[in-house]
């Protein structure tokens, strides 16, 4: 029997996160601990998992190379389910519905009756004002369970979008007993599509690549990751036991532990901030350009994952973003990228303020062989999503505004063969025709991030970041606010592998 669970390094860190959770919305808050759990244990995994090199197949692979493979994709495809995942997703808010009236902190709202649930159909979607990491966080992963058991069950991506989208609309009608919110649909029905593909891909890399791990502990953190894949696999056994192929995709993973300090801070309407922070953060980049033998066919083939875990406020960003629909292209011997229709989720709070993002962007992702061992690495973005925004605590956990948001993003690696990499990301948002409470204004929220990482030994490195945050604020009854925060720390970093993630296609 494959166990679910949290892998045993992760285990300290969940325990810790977990204790500063507060109980609102009942299992909402369980959901919102299992999301950074997933964070946290995925490293475990995916560092083991890691080949020693590139170039060269591990001694599994090695044994079982001259063995014939099986079309595990025919064999996803033939075993595939439409009616299993339908009856999960409705299985799964029946049982949230019911947690939360019996142990939930505002009870009434899910006292959920057909009257209710005919009044919900003839209603108006409106804007809810619950407490922000529930909308922005909680909702999303809620939307990522509904995509993993579309996903785990066979399912191609579109499929499991419309399987997240229903899902969410039938929690909005059928769930509560409060009006549908447009929000809460953009934050569970789309961006839990880009959260939970992410996370059904990273489960699925863990359980494809054994390098070794044992076949338990494998399972055990896949399921930790996405819960909703490594409950078909428990429940299913074979039916859903083949894994989704990662088609060889080159990655760069890293895990971070360390502290940051604050060295500038404009707190604006913040009343609380603490100026030193443990943090441990990890990311993934997948699917990395210019390997020869990887195509762009699938949504997600190319996508990035970042968290970041705080001693000051829990969450500090979950982020992702992933090639939706593109294609591949080059320029000479030197340059190789893909560009595209990229679909992206931010959830971003640095003590001072907080915005959550779902969005579109059109952009581009490449790699430049500058000479030698030295090469550049790139993303660039632009699109418009849907966002709320507002500061930490401030005048409630409900102070913040939802409006339609222009963004950019652009990332840069530079990377010196197998000694450092320079990393440098910057991020805006504006967030227009922000409405809260009939007030009506705009934010304009940016946000750089620049970190030198240096190989010590092996796959350990140390790296020292800065990262600088600020927020301009416009309203009518409250005249303009800017908030500003610079921190500078040392941290800590084990890499996923000796390259920095440069891809060498010549």
């Amino acid at each position: 029997m494959r166990a679910v669970g949290v892998s045993r390094r992760s285990c300290a860190n969940h325990a810790q996160i977990a204790r500063g959770l507060r109980r609102s919305e009942g299992l909402r808050a369980t959901l919102l601990t299992a999301a950074l759990a997933l964070c946290t244990a995925f490293p475990c995994a995916a560092f083991a998992a890691e080949p020693a090199s590139l170039d060269e197949p591990s001694p599994a692979a090695a044994r079982t190379s001259d063995a014939p493979k099986a079309d595990v994709s025919a064999e996803i495809e033939a075993r595939k389910s439409y009616s299993i995942p339908a009856l999960e997703i409705v299985g799964f808010d029946f049982l949230l519905n019911r947690y939360n009236r019996w142990f939930g902190s505002d009870r009434r709202v899910y006292d959920v009756t057909l009257s209710s649930i005919k009044t919900n159909l003839r209603s108006s979607w409106n804007t809810d004002s619950d407490p922000f990491k529930i909308n922005q966080l909680g909702h999303p992963y809620q939307g990522s369970m509904y995509h993993g058991f579309a996903r785990s069950a066979g399912l191609n991506y579109w499929e499991s979008l419309g399987y997240a989208f229903a899902g969410s609309a039938a929690w909005e009608i059928a769930g509560e007993t409060t009006r549908p919110s447009r929000n809460d649909q953009v934050a569970s029905g789309v961006g839990g599509t880009f959260l939970g593909e992410a996370l059904f891909r990273m489960s699925s890399l863990v359980l494809e690549k054994a390098d070794g791990v044992p076949r338990f502990w494998r399972e055990v953190s896949a399921a930790a990751i996405s819960p909703a894949t490594g409950f078909n696999r428990l429940a299913f056994g074979d039916r859903f036991d083949g894994v989704f192929s990662s088609n060889d995709a080159v990655r760069y993973a890293r895990v971070g532990l360390g502290f940051m300090g604050t060295t500038q801070n404009v707190p604006g309407t913040s009343t609380q901030l603490k100026r030193n922070e443990a943090q441990a953060d990890f990311s993934l980049e997948y699917g990395l350009p210019g390997s020869p033998n990887y195509g762009y066919n699938r949504p997600f083939d190319y996508f990035t994952f970042q968290a970041t875990a705080s001693s000051a406020n829990v969450f500090e960003n979950v982020m992702t973003r992933g090639l939706l629909v593109g294609k591949e292209y080059g320029e000479g011997k030197d340059y190789r990228g893909i560009w595209g229709l990229y679909g992206s989720y931010d959830y971003i709070s640095p003590q001072t303020y907080r915005i959550s993002s779902t969005a579109l962007s059109l952009g581009t992702t490449g790699e430049w062989r500058l000479g030698g061992n030295v090469s550049l690495q790139g993303s660039a973005l632009a699109g418009v999503g849907y966002a709320a925004a507002g500061t930490v605590k401030g005048a409630g956990e409900t102070d913040y505004h939802y409006g339609v948001a222009p963004q950019a993003l652009l990332a840069m690696r530079l990377i010196f063969g197998d000694t450092a990499s320079l990393d440098v990301t910057g991020r805006e948002y504006f967030v227009s025709r922000a409405t809260s409470g009939g007030r009506a204004g705009h934010d304009n929220i940016a946000r750089a991030d620049v970190a030198l990482t240096v190989r010590i030994y092996k796959q350990h490195a140390i790296a020292i970041k800065y990262l600088w945050n600020r927020r301009d604020a416009t309203y009518p009854d409250l005249g303009d606010r800017t908030q500003t925060r610079g921190t500078f720390g040392i941290f800590y970093t084990l890499l996923g592998h000796e390259h920095f993630g440069s891809v060498d296609w010549r």
